[in-house]
């Protein structure tokens, strides 16, 4: 699966954690009817919850502390709908550019590796 890394102001952080973290299958406020119209509408099923997402801070990255950044690794049909989404949902993010992108994704790679070690260690 590609991931994909997204670029926002760092006052966004809130709204970005609210939208990967939300579930609207999940959400008891929804009555059952509605959740007909909730399975018909693409967008609201575009679910960031069900991905493997996550927020970074730009300075625990080594990048620009006034940003976030947003990696989501999943198949490119959920990539191209969750692009229009985040798009239209949280102001002024933008893709990483490549150099960027490779240099969150390296990362994040590191942290799951030392975190499956760890793991490892402990349930040897």
């Amino acid at each position: 699966m590609p991931a994909r890394v997204y670029i926002a102001d760092a006052s966004r952080q809130l709204d970005l954690k609210k939208l990967i973290n939300y579930d609207p299958y999940l959400d008891n406020a929804i009555k059952e009817e509605d959740l007909e119209k909730l399975r018909a509408d693409e967008m609201a099923n575009v679910i960031f919850a069900r991905q493997d997402c996550m927020i970074k801070e730009g300075a625990a990255l080594g990048l620009d502390a006034q940003k976030v950044y947003l990696y989501i690794n999943a198949n490119d049909d959920f990539q191209e709908k969750a692009d229009k989404k985040l798009k239209a949902q949280i102001e002024g993010i933008v893709r990483a550019d490549p150099e960027t992108e490779q240099k969150v994704i390296a990362s994040i790679a590191e942290e799951q590796k030392k975190a499956e070690g760890g793991f490892g260690y402990l349930f040897g």
